[in-house]
C-alpha cells in the first residue's frame, strides 16, 4: 500500500499536504532511487503555472542536487514535453510539478523513467521507504561532486519544433479557438498552430499563478463553445491545466469528448495502415457508442481498469499505438510517451483538414449513448460483494438481457469511499433511470 504515490504521482494542497518539506525528501529519494548507484545524473524539471511551483520546485531541487543530481529546469512546458525532453536531452529522469486540471491550491510532482515513461510500482515503494527513513540515503557528496542547476528557456522551442514534424499538411484554411485554461499550454498551443498555418484565437492565456483551470479549459469548456459560434471557427480546443488533455468543440458549439476524439482518430490512422493491430485501448467508462463505431469500422476495442496508467500499460504490453479516455487523455505512443493534449488537438485538426469536412459531420462516426450513475452507499468490507451475492447477479444479467446489445451495467467499487458506482448505458434515458435505481437500491439493501 502506497502513502504518498496515487496513480498520478504525488498529489495534496500546497503547502499543507504537499510541503515543502515532502518536496525537498522526494527530490532527494526520487533523484538517489533513480541514479542507481550512477554519480551525477541529470534531471528534466518542468512545472504548470500555479503560484505554488516556484515554491516546490526550490525544494525539489534541493533534495536532488543534495544526492549529486544535476538538474535541467525547463521552466512552464506541458507535462508531454517534459516525457520528450528527458529522452530529448538524454537525461536520467523528469519531473513534472503539476496538478493536472485541479484547483489552484492543489499542486503535484510526478516522475518519469529516462524512457519518458511514468515509474513502475516497485519503483515508488522505493522512493517512500526512503521518504519515511531518510538516514537509510547515506550519500552526502561534497566539493565538485554537489549537484548543479540550469535554466534551459529554450526547451519549449524543442518540443514545439518536435510536435511540427508529426504533422503533414498545412492548417492554412482552419480557424481554431484554443483554450489554455491559463496553464502550460499557453505559450506552445499557439504558437505550434499559427506555425503550421491556422488562425488561431486565443482565450484565457493570461496565467497569474491563480487563475489556472478558473472556469475554463477542458473541464469547463462553456467560453470556448461561445467563442467557436461567435468567431466562426471550424473547431475549439481545451486543454487542461498540464495540457495533457484534449476536450473539442465543433463549429456548432458542440463539445466533442475523448470517445469521439479516439474513434475519429482510430478510424484515420486505420485508413492509413498505421493502427497496430486495428486496436484501440479504452477503459470501461468508455461509452458503448465508441465500442459499437469501432467495430463498424472494424477496430478492436480493448477495455482497462479507469486510468491512463492502465491504458498506457495495456498498449506497451500489447504493442498497440493509440489509447485514451473520455475525459481527453489520450496516448499517440508512436510520437510520445504519456497523454499529449496539444499533440491530440494538432491530429485532430490533421484529420479535419484532411478529410476537408467539418468536425460536426466526422463525429458523425459514433452516436454517444446515455450514461446513468447511481452511488449505493454500502459498508466498506462489503464493496466487492456484489460479485457473489446471487440476487444481485441475477438482477445485472435480467437487466442486460432487456438492453439486448443496444447498452450494458458497470458496476465501480468507489477507491475512497463506502460507495457502489452503478452506471447503466442504453438508447433510452428515462429507462435506465428506473433500471439504475432498482439496482442501486438492491445493492445497498443486501450490502449496507
Amino acid at each position: 500500500m502506497r502513502k504518498y504515490f496515487g496513480t498520478d504521482g504525488v498529489r495534496g494542497v500546497a503547502n499543507t499536504e504537499l510541503t515543502n518539506d515532502l518536496a525537498y525528501k522526494l527530490g532527494r529519494a526520487g533523484a538517489y532511487v533513480l541514479a542507481k548507484g550512477k554519480e551525477n545524473i541529470k534531471v528534466v524539471i518542468g512545472k504548470d503555472t500555479r503560484i505554488s511551483g516556484d515554491m516546490l520546485e526550490s525544494s525539489l531541487i534541493a533534495g536532488m542536487m543534495s544526492v549529486g543530481a544535476n538538474v535541467v529546469c525547463v521552466g512552464v512546458v506541458p507535462t508531454p514535453a517534459v516525457a520528450y525532453l528527458t529522452k530529448l536531452y538524454n537525461a536520467d529522469c523528469g519531473v513534472v510539478i503539476s496538478a493536472s486540471h485541479n484547483p489552484v491550491e492543489y499542486n503535484g510532482i510526478k516522475f518519469f523513467n529516462e524512457k519518458g515513461y511514468k515509474l513502475d510500482d516497485s519503483i515508488e515503494i522505493e522512493i517512500e521507504q526512503l521518504i519515511e527513513d531518510m538516514n537509510k540515503i547515506e550519500y552526502n557528496p561534497t566539493g565538485e561532486n554537489v549537484g548543479t542547476k540550469i535554466d534551459k528557456k529554450d526547451a519549449i522551442r524543442d518540443y514545439i519544433d518536435y510536435l511540427k514534424t508529426i504533422i503533414d499538411v498545412d492548417f492554412n484554411n482552419l480557424k481554431v479557438v484554443l483554450d489554455c485554461a491559463n496553464g502550460a499550454a499557453y505559450e506552445a498551443a499557439p504558437i505550434v498552430f499559427k506555425e503550421l498555418g491556422a488562425e488561431v484565437i486565443t482565450i484565457n492565456n493570461n496565467p497569474n499563478g491563480c487563475n489556472i483551470n478558473l472556469d475554463c479549459g477542458s473541464t469547463q469548456p462553456k467560453s470556448l463553445q461561445e467563442e467557436v459560434v461567435k468567431n466562426n471557427a471550424n473547431i475549439g480546443l481545451a486543454y487542461d491545466g498540464d495540457a495533457d488533455r484534449l476536450i473539442a468543440v465543433d463549429e456548432k458549439g458542440n463539445t466533442v469528448d475523448g470517445d469521439y476524439i479516439l474513434a475519429i482518430c482510430a478510424k484515420f490512422l486505420k485508413e492509413q495502415g498505421k493502427l497496430k493491430n486495428d486496436t484501440l485501448v479504452v477503459t470501461v467508462m468508455s461509452n458503448i457508442g465508441l465500442h459499437i463505431a469501432s467495430k463498424e469500422n472494424n477496430i478492436n476495442t480493448i477495455s482497462t481498469k479507469v486510468g491512463d496508467r492502465y491504458v498506457l500499460e495495456e498498449m506497451i504490453k500489447e504493442g498497440y499505438n493509440l489509447g485514451g479516455e473520455q475525459s481527453g487523455h489520450m496516448i499517440f505512443l508512436d510520437y510520445i510517451t504519456t497523454g499529449d493534449g496539444i499533440l491530440s488537438s494538432l491530429f485532430l485538426s490533421n484529420v479535419l483538414v484532411s478529410e476537408e469536412k467539418t468536425l460536426s459531420d466526422i463525429c458523425g462516426i459514433m452516436t454517444k449513448y446515455p450514461q446513468v450513475l447511481i452511488n449505493a452507499k454500502v459498508k466498506n468490507k462489503n464493496k466487492d460483494m456484489y460479485l457473489k451475492d446471487e440476487q444481485i447477479i441475477e438482477e445485472i444479467n435480467k437487466i442486460e438481457e432487456m438492453l439486448d446489445g443496444e447498452g450494458r451495467v458497470l458496476i465501480r467499487p468507489s477507491g475512497t469511499e463506502p460507495l457502489v458506482r452503478v452506471m447503466l448505458e442504453g438508447k433510452e434515458e428515462g429507462q435506465l433511470h428506473s433500471l439504475a435505481s432498482e439496482l442501486a437500491n438492491l445493492i445497498e439493501s443486501k450490502l449496507s
